[in-house]
């Protein structure tokens, strides 16, 4: 995940984002999410902002949600309560940035590996030169299903950093009208440099294992005829903020997109809590954004993480918030939930390597995780001729490179959920999740779970023959996708 990006979490249209107020010149604002009424409109809440000191700098209508900026520290505990708040809490701290202005851990702990250069693709092996690298799509049929679909007619939204549509790999898919930068403060932003990568190659690569095009150039992604909307989420520091998720699903909604991919969390939390009040209205807000996204019929496919962490139990937090401040230690319990993995109307995504196993650094937990999809594993063997267990796909400026992470792993999902929707366009958004862990392959426990070889296991799977605490449904099919 990017995380942030998980390699390393929403748009409106023009019409329907409000104007930003003016905040006075010698202010220096922090950011804050106020829930209104989710129906009957903002007008009410937006004065009850004004009125405690704050100024309006976005708002989502449709959802009761609106941003604010607020030079007081006190501006969420005062506008608490007022008429038409129901919620209300800071999303980015008045200590936002850390001395070298960039986040306190990317890409999910750490876990994720740096890319890795491929080498270039040879010309003269004909279809998809790099293909045979590929591990992750043999691992889920995907070679055999296009010989039956390809995803044409679907659309993948990839919120992420940002889309390099000159990829000769990505170019014959990217669909720039409908493409759009989030990350001012979740202002849609439909010119090109708001939604092309500016300084990482996490949106292309993931863009790549979704729908990379078969076109004898080097690799194929999962959906090679799909159409792609970039969605820039992450913005330069690195950071997903509550209001670029925000305004991402709000755009994938109202703009025909079928399936979004968000391989990241929200910043600044890694675990956003009910039981603080700040963390509560944040994780309101993403929710209900999350939901009108569903309700336009859009499947969320979405990285589970990359820590380690069993999302089943009680999780030690040390690394929160990561924008800068000190972290707090403390126990994450119920009421605890990674945003926006684990909220309703998402697909939470784990990670396999090569050798379909779970990969060492993927979240796990019963009922935490819905399917599992190649993200891979440098502590696993990979088929290849390079034995790169990691993911093969895209990089900006026409290169390929590897990299692991559930980053990896939930693009693959959303490649499949969009070749089902592409075979069954008349199916709810609802039937298509439930369709992709039908068909998935189920992968028991393993008995001993010991990645590093040391003995010791690294972690428990709950599930029994089922696998379900690591693996959810079981592995994404594609054959069984343009079959079923």
């Amino acid at each position: 995940m990017v995380g942030s990006a998980l390699a390393l979490t929403m748009l409106v249209p023009a019409a329907a984002a409000a104007a930003p107020e003016t905040a006075p010149a010698d202010s220096t604002p922090a950011h804050f999410i106020v829930v209104g009424p989710s129906e009957g409109g903002l007008e009410r809440t937006a004065e009850s902002v004004r009125e405690s000191d704050g100024t309006v700098m976005r708002s989502w209508p449709e959802i009761g949600v609106l941003l604010a900026g607020s030079a007081s520290p006190e501006f969420a505990a005062r506008v608490r309560g007022e008429p038409g708040v129901r919620a209300a809490g800071a999303s980015r701290d008045l200590a936002e940035k850390l001395p070298d202005g960039r986040k306190t851990s990317p890409a999910g702990v750490g876990r994720e590996q740096t890319v890795e250069i491929a080498d270039a693709p040879d010309d003269s092996t004909g279809r998809d030169p790099l293909a045979a690298q590929q591990w992750d799509m043999r691992l889920i049929d995907a070679p055999e299903a296009h010989e039956v679909g390809r995803g044409s007619g679907a659309t993948v939204g990839v919120l992420d950093s940002g889309i390099d549509p000159d990829h000769p790999d990505l170019a014959p898919n990217v669909d720039a009208e409908r493409s759009v930068g989030c990350t001012d403060d979740g202002a849609p932003d439909r010119s090109r440099e708001a939604w092309t990568p500016s300084t990482s190659y996490h949106g292309t690569h993931v863009a790549g294992s979704v729908a990379a095009a078969r076109n004898d150039v080097g690799i194929a992604g999962v959906a090679p005829e799909a159409d792609l909307v970039s969605i820039k989420v992450v913005n330069d520091d690195g950071f997903i903020y509550p209001s670029a998720a925000i305004c991402g699903f709000m755009w994938a909604a109202e703009h025909g997109v079928d399936v979004t991919n968000s391989s990241y969390f929200v910043d600044p939390w890694y675990l956003w809590c009910a039981n603080d009040p700040d963390q509560a209205a944040v994780s309101e807000a993403v929710r209900r954004a999350v939901g009108y996204a569903s309700g336009h019929d859009v499947v969320n496919t979405v990285a589970a993480g990359n820590s380690g962490w069993n999302l089943s139990q009680p999780i030690h937090d040390t690394n929160s918030p990561n924008n800068g401040g000190p972290t707090q230690d403390r126990w994450a319990g119920p009421g605890c939930d990674v945003l926006p993995a684990e909220l309703p109307g998402t697909v939470s995504v784990s990670s396999v390597g090569p050798e379909r196993s779970k990969s060492f650094y993927s979240n796990h937990g019963i009922n935490a995780i819905d399917v599992t999809a190649p993200g891979g594993d440098s502590r696993q063997d990979a088929d290849t001729p390079s034995g790169n267990g990691a993911v093969l796909s895209t990089l900006p400026d026409g290169e390929w490179g590897y990299a692991q992470g559930t980053s990896m792993a939930s693009p693959h999902a959303a490649g499949v959920a969009a070749l089902i929707r592409a075979e069954h366009p008349g199916w709810s958004s609802a039937r298509v999740v439930s369709a992709l862990g039908e068909q998935a392959d189920t992968i028991p426990c393993p008995k001993h779970y010991d990645t590093d070889g040391d003995g010791v296991r690294d972690a428990k799977c709950r599930g029994g023959a089922t696998g379900a605490g690591f693996y959810g449904a079981g592995l994404v099919d594609a054959l069984e996708a343009v079959r079923g």
